[in-house]
């Protein structure tokens, strides 16, 4: 029987961690299939160990931002090692559900119509990665409906938290689940000025609906390819 996996980046965070599980489990109740969180470093279960050691096909849906090192080479590499079939599914954003969430998030928060947005990543030095910040940014600004400023964490091709963020502004952390990057965007956010700093992205119905759309598309890949 196939098998889904959700595969975070990791913290050490437990309750970051939680998250990932969180998805799984009410992804996997939609679908019908045994589903389950890994992480790429971290956090156990590893996702290198969870399909090294599976003797069933297992559909990948990577719980990851934006495509960067992890998703171009670490599951890639992994999921050629593995002992059974693995079908890897492209990183779960950028995406216009996202986004959706991110607005859901701000508005929790306080955020009211108009209010200057930006959008903070964690940030990365690989320019897909960056190319996809910006579209997630790009994709904000459309559901927000107005214009959304992009900032990072750490990493090139972006302006940091402090050089964008305005006083006044709603700050949205393009973040799936609390941790480090998460209190950072908070602190400096709000040392900035900040008005409203948003939760992160987290569990939302949205996401959630998202995992389950992707992991639809593979799954009718793998039976289709097991057919013919």
């Amino acid at each position: 029987m196939t098998g889904l996996v959700l595969v975070a980046h990791g913290t050490r965070r437990l309750l970051g961690n939680a998250v990932a599980s969180i998805i799984a489990k009410q992804a996997g109740r939609r679908l019908g299939i045994e589903s389950r969180a890994a992480y790429v470093e971290l956090c156990e279960p590893l996702f290198a160990d969870v399909v090294a050691e599976s003797r069933q096909p297992t559909l990948v849906v990577p719980l990851l931002l934006s495509t960067g090192y992890h998703v171009r080479v670490d599951l890639p590499a992994a999921a050629s090692a593995a002992a059974a079939p693995v079908t890897l599914g492209a990183p779960l954003g950028p995406d216009p559900m996202l986004a959706s969430a991110q607005v859901s998030r701000l508005v929790a928060a306080g955020a009211t119509p108009g209010q200057p947005v930006v959008l903070v990543a964690a940030g990365s030095n690989d320019p897909a990665a960056r190319a996809d910040i910006a579209t997630a940014g790009s994709m904000l600004a459309e559901a927000w409906g107005g214009p959304v400023r992009v900032a990072t964490v750490s990493g090139s091709g972006a302006p940091a938290i402090g050089d964008v963020v305005r006083p006044g502004d709603a700050v949205s952390p393009y973040l799936l689940a609390p941790g480090f990057f998460s209190e950072t965007v908070r602190v400096r956010s709000s040392d900035a000025g900040a008005e409203v700093v948003a939760d992160v992205i987290g569990p939302h119905p949205d996401v959630v609906e998202l995992v389950v759309r992707r992991a639809s598309v593979l799954l009718a890949e793998e039976r289709s390819a097991r057919v013919g």
